[in-house]
């Protein structure tokens, strides 16, 4: 794994200065079953990339984060409500979704979204029959392909889909579906990617400039110091910047 450059910590202390005022407390909504984004480890506590890249944007930005997990399927009209302040749940930055809520600028490159089948399967990717979850830009993709889509509410759900039949393949992030296939002998990842989405943004409400400017800026500082790259090596998110 990469390690964290030497001049991360003198830029931390430059990001402080710079995000210097008051500490609020914001609301850090995660659905916490996609792992390596976001998941519930053995502690009952939100885990994973996204944890741990929400928790140093707050430091970085001088806000004391609280987690909320949140199923999919409501996680935006959930953030317009105000149940929580900030979406950051391996959501891809989309132009449909840009209409109801802003993004902040990406935290990953846009990531092969792949396909998950039973060893052997031969997978007919314009007739088949294709699952993703609900509400996500795989299952956007599918219906726009000729393909049949089987939507679920859950990734976990996807993947019981093929083993049981009831889809030919699933697709979905490559980060979420390799694993699967590393640990399990009859599951394979086929050949054949998809390129979707402007990569994974901070979801917040239109209203919240003022939040917005705050997270790019520490984002753009862990671009800057090389630390966001390494904390997408450590989890195996995909490219870094």
């Amino acid at each position: 794994m990469k390690s964290i450059l030497l001049g991360t910590a003198a830029l931390a202390i430059t990001a402080s200065v710079a995000f210097a005022g008051s500490h609020s407390v914001v609301r850090m909504g995660t659905e916490g079953a996609y792992p390596p984004y976001n998941f519930i480890n053995d502690s009952g506590e939100v885990d994973g990339f996204e944890r741990e890249l929400g928790d140093e944007l707050c430091a970085r930005a001088e806000l004391t984060c609280e987690w909320v997990t949140n199923e999919w399927d409501s996680i935006i009209p959930n953030l317009v409500s105000g149940n929580y302040d900030v979406i950051i749940a391996g959501m891809s930055i989309t132009a449909e979704r840009d209409e109801v809520i802003d993004f902040t600028q990406n935290y990953t490159q846009p990531d092969p979204s792949s396909y998950l089948a039973l060893e052997g399967a031969d997978v007919d990717f314009e007739g088949g029959v294709i699952a993703a979850q609900a509400n996500t830009i795989e299952a956007a993709f599918i219906a726009s392909s000729g393909a049949t889509l089987v939507e679920f509410a859950t990734p976990d759900e996807t993947v019981a889909a093929v083993r049981n039949g009831e889809a030919d393949a699933v697709l979905a992030d490559d980060a979420y579906l390799r694993p699967i296939a590393d640990e399990n002998a009859d599951l394979v990842l086929l050949d054949r990617q998809e390129l979707i989405g402007g990569g994974v943004g901070m979801g917040l409400r239109e209203s919240d400039t003022e939040l917005k400017d705050k997270f790019n800026a520490a984002i753009q500082s862990m671009k800057d110091d090389g630390s966001l790259n390494a904390l997408l090596a450590k989890w195996e998110i995909g490219p870094g910047f």
